[in-house]
């Protein structure tokens, strides 16, 4: 009896000892899980596209930077990306489990980044709690690196103008010149971060570096290109209209709408209906080309951040053209002149129409996953399902690309030449990217 009750203690105590040394185990699904996150809180408070971009891009920098500033599978950004310098005295003991070091700077950034705070650090406290419980050294080790990594990433970021930008002055819709943005309809709300091309480029060299060609000269002169092309936008929306809601047209343009404020009227009350951002919907498809290559861990994070690199800059070149071209919606004119009764099958968002965002953004982020994934790579695009709309497939990320700017017409939203020299633009700024940065 006594022999059976001492075995029975060292088996309990080896059992424990056991316990105590389980490694925590970091997989490519935990980092999607924190961009995940990171989106979920991003929908909550409503960041416009330009401002989700920076979110996006800061986090996965500090997160690739703990995983290659030193001895990583890839090269360092330290002296790629404007400004980033090396961290002084930056110690990495070789037992530090790099992966979890990767999640916990992610955390660190991305908390300070949106309104809701606390929502990301009541999630990074549930894991850490788990960390900590699981292999308290492994964590604690871990933390210190990542934290050093974070830390420097946090001092860099606050150099990027954005802060300064929340002070100047907001645009001025007030002229007499027919041709300049005016507020659109529900909301009219004023043209959001007219000053986003002050903001740090990454790998730019300046915001206006891939200026686009001019748009048609503005003109409601019959056989113009500009009245051309206004009066052949309003021609298709009719056509669209009248296959009904069932149409492919619809469903394109809703499946790449990506509005994160959609002002809802109902009777008195207008309230906003949120979505993902154009950027987030091409994270999005990052994720999804990253699980179906079965991509590691190191591969995963250098596909989020080289992405979110390219989505960033192509909305700082993208923002530097609208307010200079500063060119009015079709909306406003087709009210105004066409048919008082129009309204697009898309909402307007607030800010000039050229360039096409949505084609800029495509266009550079599809570049750079062509680059990292290969041309030709078929997937099945779940992104918007959870707002209620259907996968759509496609042949490549270049085709995908292609349907979201040809979206912004079928929604009614952008004259012809915004969405292809936006298309043009953004594929020069993502074959930058590639270039120019050694990965």
């Amino acid at each position: 009896m006594k022999f059976s009750i001492r075995i029975t203690a060292i088996i309990s105590f080896f059992l424990f000892i056991s316990c105590e040394q389980e490694l925590i185990k970091i997989t490519s699904e935990d980092y999607h899980n924190m961009v995940d996150q990171l989106t979920e809180v991003m929908i909550h408070d409503i960041f416009s596209p330009p401002v989700a971009s920076r979110i996006y891009a800061y986090p996965n920098i500090a997160a690739y930077q703990v995983l290659n500033a030193e001895n990583g599978k890839y090269k360092s950004l330290e002296n790629q990306l404007n400004g980033l310098k090396p961290i002084e005295n930056l110690k990495l003991e070789t037992t530090t489990d790099k992966n979890l070091a990767a999640l916990i700077a992610y955390l660190d950034v991305a908390k300070e980044l949106v309104f809701s705070k606390e929502k990301i650090e009541v999630f990074r406290d549930s894991l850490y709690k788990n960390w900590s419980s699981k292999n308290d050294n492994q964590f604690t080790k871990a933390k210190a690196y990542g934290l050093s990594v974070s830390k420097n990433i946090l001092a860099w970021m606050q150099k990027d103008n954005y802060k300064e930008t929340r002070t100047m002055a907001e645009f001025n819709v007030y002229s007499k010149d027919s041709s300049r943005w005016q507020p659109t309809p529900p909301a009219y709300m004023k043209g959001i971060e007219p000053n986003w091309n002050k903001i740090r480029t990454f790998v730019l060299d300046s915001a206006s570096q891939f200026k686009p060609i001019p748009p048609p000269k503005f003109s409601m002169k019959k056989g113009t290109a500009f009245h051309t092309e206004l009066m052949d936008l309003y021609n298709l929306t009719n056509e669209i209209i009248k296959k009904g809601n069932d149409s492919e047209e619809v469903a394109i343009a809703q499946f790449w709408d990506c509005n994160p404020f959609v002002a809802v009227n109902k009777g008195h009350f207008m309230f906003a209906s949120k979505k993902i951002t154009p950027g987030a919907h091409w994270i999005g498809i990052c994720k999804i080309a990253t699980q179906k290559s079965n991509a590691d861990f190191d591969k995963t994070v250098f596909a989020y951040t080289k992405t979110s690199i390219a989505i960033a800059d192509a909305f700082i070149s993208c923002w530097d053209e609208k307010y200079r071209s500063n060119l009015i919606r079709p909306e406003t004119l087709i009210n105004a002149y066409l048919d008082e009764n129009w309204y697009p099958l898309l909402q307007t968002p607030p800010f000039p129409e050229y360039t096409s965002g949505h084609s800029v953004v495509s266009g550079a982020a599809s570049e750079v996953l062509t680059n990292i994934f290969g041309d030709n790579f078929a997937f099945d695009d779940t992104t918007e399902i959870p707002y209620g709309l259907p996968v759509r497939s496609f042949t490549s990320f270049r085709n995908a690309a292609k349907e979201a700017a040809i979206s912004r017409i079928y929604g009614g939203i952008h004259y012809n030449s915004a969405v292809k020299n936006g298309l043009t633009q953004g594929i020069s700024i993502g074959n930058f990217v590639i270039e120019n940065l050694e990965l």
